[in-house]
């Protein structure tokens, strides 16, 4: 975000208080095909950087979580079960078409006990101070208008002892891997969501904001001066994909 009050959105200049809204009509556009298309795109690999995510996550039992642009609860699920009867997790997102997908799909599994679901913008969290164990974010950073802002927020809420977890897409490392996968970002993932949702564009749009987020040395320095500590990222799909944990002490 620039001093004029610009922002990205994609590849795109907008105003900053623009990019939620056309956040919002991306995700509002493909919510009700979000998991097909997820499972098509990523050739199914996405439910093992969850898995990895999740390992990484040492959750226990009664701990409290909060699921950041938790979609479709692929997380939110499974840290339901994890932390059993008496913990906690909060399903949030900041797209109530999302959210409502949500929620359907987890009171179908039988997982409304110890779920809660929240509509909440990431940059201002309406929950007290040292509130959660964990947080987790998955491929929901790079959305954000003001991530610094959203880091700071998640700060304030973890209890001291509590880690962050940032799944996200960022930039391959494997020698030969970039100009393969700027080839199927470009021009298979459009065609794929205008085949499945109907929508060429918001597919453009991911492309393009998966360009846009920090790299990897970058988004793990902006942790840090968000007041995270030990902060260290894993490269998963030859840097395609990272995970950065870090922690509150």
């Amino acid at each position: 975000m620039d001093k004029q009050g610009t922002t990205d959105f994609g590849y795109q200049q907008v105003k900053r208080e623009e990019k939620a809204r056309k956040v919002a009509e991306v995700f509002h556009s493909v919510a009700d095909r979000y998991d097909v298309m997820n499972d098509l795109m990523s050739f199914g690999v996405h439910r093992l950087w969850k898995r990895y995510a999740i390992e990484l996550a040492g959750i226990r039992k009664g701990q409290r979580v909060l699921d950041l642009a938790g979609g479709t609860g692929d997380l939110a699920g499974r840290f339901a079960r994890m932390v059993g009867p008496e913990g906690e997790v909060v399903l949030a997102d900041i797209n109530a078409s999302m959210l409502r997908r949500g929620r359907e799909r987890m009171l179908n599994e039988g997982l409304a006990g110890n779920l809660r679901f929240a509509q909440v913008n990431a940059e201002h969290l309406p929950f007290p101070d040292n509130h959660f164990d964990l947080i987790t974010i998955a491929f929901g950073l790079r959305n954000v208008t003001d991530k610094d802002a959203a880091l700071r927020s998640m700060y304030r809420v973890l209890k001291p002892g509590g880690r962050l977890l940032v799944l996200e897409f960022s930039k391959p490392v494997l020698p030969g891997l970039k100009p393969v996968y700027d080839l199927y970002s470009f021009s298979a993932l459009p065609l794929m969501g205008k085949l499945v949702t109907g929508d060429a564009d918001s597919y453009r749009y991911l492309a393009e904001s998966i360009r846009m987020h920090p790299d990897q040395p970058t988004l793990k320095a902006m942790m840090e001066t968000a007041g995270f500590e030990r902060v260290e990222y894993y490269n998963l799909s030859g840097g395609i994909v990272a995970v950065h944990r870090g922690y509150k002490f």
